[in-house]
């Protein structure tokens, strides 16, 4: 099996407005290149910084900015190569896009709900600009809801969660 490739059209809304399809397409190249291509370099070079400057990011383990996205996953596929993000749902509501995704790490695990994690994404998009990020995370299987009580880790920026 392949890696994921996020299908917009299948999964664009007909009553999206032409803004908010916008927005749900701009994150769907976004998170294709970074979730399951791990372009990270043209990450950085379209999505970086530079061209999101306040980019907050609401995830307690990771760092402000795209670059510390980008860190971020790029440890998750170092200890994993084969991570994918299956996107099953695309939420738009005004400036806010979110994403019901099935996230394995391994290829294997790849289309079997028993295994990977539940992983809903919302970011706040507004005329081609990411300014937020939120997400919540259910593992599937024990071994990983196991493995998510342990990791923990420390915060690593002061934005909150909500």
């Amino acid at each position: 099996m392949g890696k994921p490739i996020i299908d917009f059209e299948r999964l664009r809304k007909e009553h999206w407005t032409e803004t908010e399809s916008a927005s749900a397409r701009f994150m769907v190249e976004y998170v294709q290149l970074l979730m399951n291509d791990h372009d990270f370099e043209r990450v950085l070079d379209v999505y970086g910084d530079a061209a999101h400057p306040g980019y907050e990011q609401h995830n307690r383990l990771i760092e402000d900015g795209v670059a510390g996205v980008v860190g971020f996953i790029r440890g998750i596929v170092k200890w994993f190569p084969g991570f994918s993000y299956d996107v099953k749902m695309i939420l738009v509501d005004d400036s806010i896009v979110t994403f019901r995704s099935h996230v394995t790490m391994n290829e294997k695990d790849r289309g079997n709900d028993a295994r990977g994690f539940i992983v809903y994404d919302s970011w706040r998009v507004d005329d081609g600009q990411m300014y937020d990020h939120w997400d919540a995370m259910h593992p599937l299987s024990l071994m990983m809801r196991v493995a998510a009580l342990l990791v923990g880790g420390s915060v690593k920026n002061t934005n909150g969660v909500f």
